[in-house]
């Protein structure tokens, strides 16, 4: 599609941001909006509903009657499959107005919210939708005049709290496994992305997920996130950000009800190459291609790179040979591969961090600067650290930004002592021809991933999450179900 025909839908586009709330748009109980800008040239998208502890109590109320007249839990493994299956269908059918609502909310390039965003959404609500009718419960081994009976049952209202990085996907990644469970769903979507997400429970109504099973509310977190983690009648919360945020979800969760908690919170992964790298071409341009993907934007980025210094000088130029490709563009540009900022606020951060690399001592080798500022836009180029060393802040710190810190090593002990020295644990990965040095190296990783000859392969059928202040629990996979059921044990006496 040519670029005017993006700037021009977006001219079009009739964006709604009321909440969607038991099968209805609504504006907030306080009739309190917040003007939601783009962060790609500051337009006004839209009044966003800013919704509070009242309408985070409606929904809960309208989730809980759907939960308990079983509208949507009441139905067979294989009634939801379908539904979820047609979800999945409806989504792609909508695949322009979702892409666009994506890009003009957090500022990605349209090319990717089109190839990566939308069919990841669809795909990981059409795989949970496919596999909810094949999971068996158990029989235990008992005496002959027992049965014993291990079943799993949703655990009710699933409370969902996403962020403003990948909207569609971390909303599909709650939601999917939590609906196919049978439990009913309240998502509140970051304040700085909630377009989607209220589009997405439209379609999910069209497809017939039932009035009241999946509701979305936004608003701001000390507000409508704080009252969703906090309520009596929510049964779980699941929580994609900040790991200082995490923690509080985790507080309010036990200050409560004692619900469930589960959280996928901050990184700082480690990418080591070593000097026997089989191939060092598709090692520069993972760990370029995977820093500098949406905008550095990412929890699992690999911004600390840890390269050998017999091979650091060849690394580098060869990452510097690409660094053009990565320069950031209009996001409505098909052509574009590097988008804005989300926002005024993390621009700020990312330039601090930028200062403090430059301070502290850090070679800048490329980028560091605000760019298209004629725009009204949030943009910085992408950014190369060399002679790094752990202690700076750039080297501790997660900047969610487009910047990469080089650190060398001799010893690869040495190169995974200080990759593990970091309170994350979310993703690693190392590069060598030696497969014992390899699989020892990723025994040694502290992380709940850990890629060996590559960066970012991903897939729906493989569980992500992290470990230390990474996180608890699990996305994707058979394994996020545990995370919205209950184990019940039936014990049934025989003769």
């Amino acid at each position: 599609m040519a670029n005017t025909d993006w700037h021009q839908r977006a001219a079009a586009l009739d964006i709604d941001g009321r909440a969607f709330i038991n099968g209805q748009r609504v504006g907030a109980v306080s009739e309190q909006t917040f003007d939601k800008h783009s962060p790609i040239d500051g337009r006004l998208l839209t009044k966003v509903a800013r919704g509070d502890a009242a309408d985070i109590d409606a929904a809960v109320v309208a989730a809980r009657a759907a939960f308990d007249d079983r509208r949507w839990a009441g139905k067979s493994p294989a009634q939801r499959k379908r539904t979820l299956i047609k979800f999945a269908d409806l989504v792609l059918k909508n695949t322009a107005e979702l892409a666009l609502l994506e890009t003009l909310d957090m500022g990605k390039p349209i090319k990717y919210s089109q190839s990566v965003d939308v069919p990841s959404c669809a795909n990981c609500i059409r795989w949970y939708g496919e596999a909810i009718d094949k999971i068996y419960d158990e029989i235990a081994p008992t005496a002959d005049n027992s049965l014993a009976l291990i079943t799993r049952e949703p655990v009710g209202v699933v409370g969902a709290i996403v962020p403003w990085n990948y909207p569609l996907i971390m909303t599909a990644w709650k939601i999917a496994p939590a609906l196919a469970a049978g439990n009913s769903v309240v998502l509140k979507p970051s304040e700085k992305s909630p377009l989607s997400a209220l589009k997405l429970a439209e379609i999910a109504l069209e497809a017939g997920i039932p009035a009241g099973v999946f509701n979305v509310v936004p608003g701001y977190g000390h507000e409508a996130g704080a009252a969703l983690a906090l309520h009596m009648d929510v049964d779980c919360i699941a929580f994609t950000g900040s790991t200082p945020v995490g923690k509080k979800i985790m507080q309010m969760a036990g200050q409560s009800n004692l619900k469930r908690a589960w959280t996928e919170l901050g990184g700082k992964s480690a990418n080591i190459v070593c000097a026997d790298c089989p191939d060092l071409d598709a090692a520069v341009k993972a760990a370029i291609g995977s820093i500098y993907f949406n905008q550095g934007e990412s929890c699992n980025a690999p911004s600390r790179l840890f390269v050998e210094e017999s091979i650091k000088e060849a690394f580098l130029e060869k990452a510097m040979a690409m660094m053009p490709r990565f320069q950031p563009g209009d996001p409505l540009d098909e052509a574009t591969v590097m988008g804005a900022i989300v926002d005024a606020t993390q621009m700020k951060t990312v330039m601090g961090y930028i200062e403090a690399g430059k301070a502290a001592g850090a070679k800048l080798l490329s980028g560091g600067e605000a760019a298209r500022g004629d725009t009204g836009g949030f943009y910085i180029t992408p950014t190369l650290f060399d002679q790094v060393d752990s202690g700076m802040s750039i080297a501790r710190e997660e900047i969610f930004g487009p910047v990469l810190s080089v650190l060398g090593f001799t010893d690869i002990n040495e190169a995974i002592r200080q990759a593990n020295s970091t309170p994350y644990g979310l993703q690693a990965a190392v590069w060598t021809r030696d497969m014992t040095k390899a699989i020892q190296t990723a025994r040694s990783l502290r992380a709940g991933t850990v890629h060996v000859n590559q960066y970012d392969n991903d897939d729906i059928t493989v569980p992500f999450g992290g470990v230390k202040q990474s996180g608890n629990g699990r996305d994707k996979s058979l394994h996020a179900i545990d995370k919205y059921t209950e184990l019940k044990t039936t014990w049934i006496q025989i003769g």
